[in-house]
């Protein structure tokens, strides 16, 4: 009964407005990387493309989770691996929902960056990434829009959690 009584009172906090505008804004997030990726995917080969000294467009697929971790050719790997992700994309949500409101904008960062780099594991079985930062022969990990969004999430994260004052 307990359970059915937490489930009710999540349906309430999730149909609010504040969580309704989170979550779209997680959606616009989503939406703006499939935009960059598809403009990407329909206009560059796996050809590099040199933008200027620092910046390259270099496509590469990503079998693997950030920053091509955890790449593997084991097909059950990559599904209990995008299994996991799922799980806890699903988790962010339910803290987006309950959270105060200067969390919800950072898990609606996490959310839009990592629902979008779920949708191509589901569907291109890879994540497409692109954006390759360099100085001179030393390059950062290749990454994506999303991935941005998601390092965004993150950072303001741990800053709250290092800096904010807790209230008692």
């Amino acid at each position: 009964m307990n359970i059915l009584n937490n489930f009710r009172n999540i349906k309430k906090d999730f149909i609010k407005k504040e969580n309704i505008f989170y979550l779209f804004f997680a959606l616009i997030i989503f939406f703006f990387d499939r935009i960059a990726k598809i403009k990407i995917l329909n206009n560059f080969s796996e050809k590099t493309f040199i933008i200027n000294d620092y910046i390259n467009i270099d496509l590469i697929w990503n079998i693997g989770i950030g920053f091509g971790l955890l790449s593997t050719d084991s097909n059950i790997f990559y599904h209990i691996t995008s299994t996991v992700i799922g799980l806890i994309i699903l988790s962010l949500g339910y803290f987006l929902v309950v959270s105060e409101k200067t969390d919800k904008l950072i898990y609606s960062l996490i959310i839009g960056g990592a629902l979008g780099n779920f949708y191509d594991r589901i569907v291109y079985k890879a994540v497409p990434d692109f954006i390759d930062l360099h100085y001179d022969n030393f390059h950062w990990f290749t990454f994506n829009v999303a991935d941005i969004f998601i390092s965004m999430g993150i950072i303001l994260f741990l800053l709250r959690s290092f800096f904010a004052k807790e209230i008692k």
